[in-house]
């Protein structure tokens, strides 16, 4: 069975449903003698898992006078599917960002932890859409995990006209490159005695203090405190400014 079962989860298949689907992928047409046996599913699951299959277009049924046989569809049926989940979420979005936006969310303190704090983070940047600045700056975007969530990143970041503003810990060096060559950037280095585990950035009205990163890329166990507050987040930005004319 494949590995990406979470893909497969976000398309909607439960487990025994992709195992059913990649042994017909496999085998062809199959009854359902065969399929119990090449997927190792008890045969009463097997006639539940047919039934949703074909009532998601994912397989179709082959009928005989003796016993059906069962195929799958084209491979390309599933990219099908995701761009009606996308295009039913479009429907949806309006309202949702009109409740979203509906309650006032000035004064707050939440965390976020591991990989998709990072990505929860850059969504609330391009949502706010002002300049960054960035305390302590370690090149965590090139985190090999992070490509296709940084290249839909640049891509609105730069449409938007935003500029960022960053102290970089010294040993980030070169890494740096990827986002100053794909964005408008103005930073300077801070002296190697300065440099700390954490991270802290501020945009709009947010402060967001991640605990620990490194220039390798990002730690599952990072935290990150993200406190909204305009007085506080003008506050960092003041100190931010002291730092970078310090240097």
């Amino acid at each position: 069975m494949s590995t990406d079962f979470d893909l497969w989860k976000a398309l909607g298949l439960a487990r025994n449903e992709v195992k059913i689907y990649e042994t017909l992928l496999q085998e062809g047409e199959s009854s359902v003698g065969l399929i119990v046996a090449k997927s190792k599913i008890h045969r009463r699951n097997v006639y539940d898992s047919l039934k949703r299959l074909l009532e998601k277009g994912l397989v179709f049924e082959i009928l005989q006078k003796r016993e059906g046989l069962y195929q799958a569809v084209d491979p390309h049926k599933l990219g099908e599917m995701l761009d009606e989940k996308q295009q039913a979420l479009s429907v949806m979005m309006p309202r949702l960002l009109s409740l979203y936006g509906s309650k006032t969310r000035r004064e707050e303190i939440y965390i976020y932890r591991g990989l998709e704090a990072y990505k929860n983070e850059m969504r609330d940047v391009l949502r706010i859409g002002q300049d960054m600045y960035t305390i302590g700056g370690k090149g965590l975007w090139t985190d090999v995990r992070l490509k296709g969530s940084l290249e839909r990143f640049v891509s609105e970041a730069s449409k938007k006209k935003m500029t960022f503003h960053v102290l970089w810990d010294q040993e980030v060096g070169e890494r740096s490159e990827p986002l100053t060559e794909s964005l408008p950037t103005k930073s300077k280095t801070l002296p190697s005695k300065f440099s700390t585990p954490s991270v802290i950035d501020i945009f709009g009205d947010h402060i967001a203090i991640f605990s620990e990163g490194n220039v390798t890329g990002i730690d599952e166990d990072i935290v990150l405190t993200v406190i909204i507050n305009e007085r506080i987040a003008d506050t960092f930005r003041t100190w931010f400014q002291l730092i970078w004319d310090s240097i």
